[in-house]
């Protein structure tokens, strides 16, 4: 089940840990204090109220930075995380959805709609979003364990269809138990747990003005 989501330091989850990185810094502007290193003023309050738990503040504030910079990424991706961490993953989904669209550079959205998918145990779908942002950001430390877990994920689901077809084969035995011991998978005749998530990722850089159309 999803934890809260802390969107400057990454956190762990249930299950398969996929990880939220933190939100990287945005262009320098102006002289103002951050309460989190690397965001402006009313969004590093923002993030902090989030980790906190405090979403209805928090989403007070990253509206009033939308009011007045309606494409900002980073207050979106913020809104994001408050739309998945409170289940309303719908809204989530077009959120990131929107910021992979229009700023199809920044690997973060892709990240955290691999935590959608894998909430739906769509991994296909969340490996395919890891591929994506490892694709223009291979250096994207975060991406390339959630991607490791991704493979473990689908690796354990071969091995509970070859355990299907030849029950006797020891090996995908052996392997299929070591799976579930990394993750604490039930065995299929036992009810299911929740699907396991990615850690969810950083709020993507601040554009520069050439960059913002």
């Amino acid at each position: 089940m999803l934890s809260r989501a802390a969107c400057f330091v990454a956190v762990l989850y249930s299950g398969l840990l996929l990880a939220q990185a933190p939100p990287p810094p945005p262009a320098a502007s102006g002289t103002a204090q951050s309460v989190t290193p690397g965001l402006p003023g009313e969004l590093a309050v923002a993030n902090k109220l989030i980790q906190d738990g405090a979403y209805t503040e928090a989403l007070a504030k990253i509206d009033a930075v939308l009011a007045s910079d309606a494409r900002n990424p980073q207050a979106r991706f913020l809104k994001g995380v408050i739309q998945t961490d409170q289940g309303e993953t719908d809204e989530a989904t077009a959120t990131f959805q929107a910021l992979i669209e229009e700023f199809p550079e920044l690997p973060e959205p892709h990240n955290n709609m691999a935590v959608l998918w894998a909430q739906k145990g769509r991994y296909d779908l969340a490996q395919a979003e890891l591929e994506t942002a490892l694709a223009t950001h291979p250096d994207y430390a975060i991406a390339h364990e959630n991607l490791g877990d991704i493979y473990t994920r689908l690796a354990g689901t071969e091995y509970d269809r070859a355990l299907a077809l030849d029950k006797t084969n020891k090996s995908a035995q052996a392997k299929l138990a070591l799976v579930r011991q990394m993750f604490d998978v039930p065995p299929s005749t036992a009810a299911p747990k929740p699907p396991p998530v990615p850690k969810p990722a950083k709020v993507p850089k601040a554009l520069s003005p050439s960059q913002v159309k």
